[in-house]
């Protein structure tokens, strides 16, 4: 009995296997599986309604294409407000430095 006190437990041990994600590749994976699908089966109403992108994707997609003016409107805008406020302060320093 003695010398179970003398004995130290032994660490735990953890393993976890390594994880790798890769969205192309998964991307791919889904195109195939649409693919086959829409070669098993004639009916294109029924395929159409079974495809459905990744939301990720759609906005990704759509943000550079419809808004580009946007951007560059705002872009421009915020640089011109950039510009006003270094010219103010500028001056405002210039003012008491006199």
């Amino acid at each position: 009995m003695g010398m179970k006190f003398l004995s130290l437990p032994k660490a735990r041990q953890f393993t976890i296997g390594t994880r790798f994600y890769d969205p192309q590749k998964e991307a791919m994976k889904e195109r195939e599986e649409r693919i086959k699908r829409e070669l098993e089966q004639n009916n294109k109403e029924e395929v159409s309604s079974l495809y459905r992108a990744g939301i990720k994707g759609q906005f990704r997609n759509s943000g550079k294409l419809k808004n580009s003016k946007t951007v560059s409107e705002a872009r421009r805008k915020s640089n011109m407000r950039l510009f006003y406020i270094i010219i103010l302060l500028s001056v405002l320093f210039y003012i008491l430095l006199k």
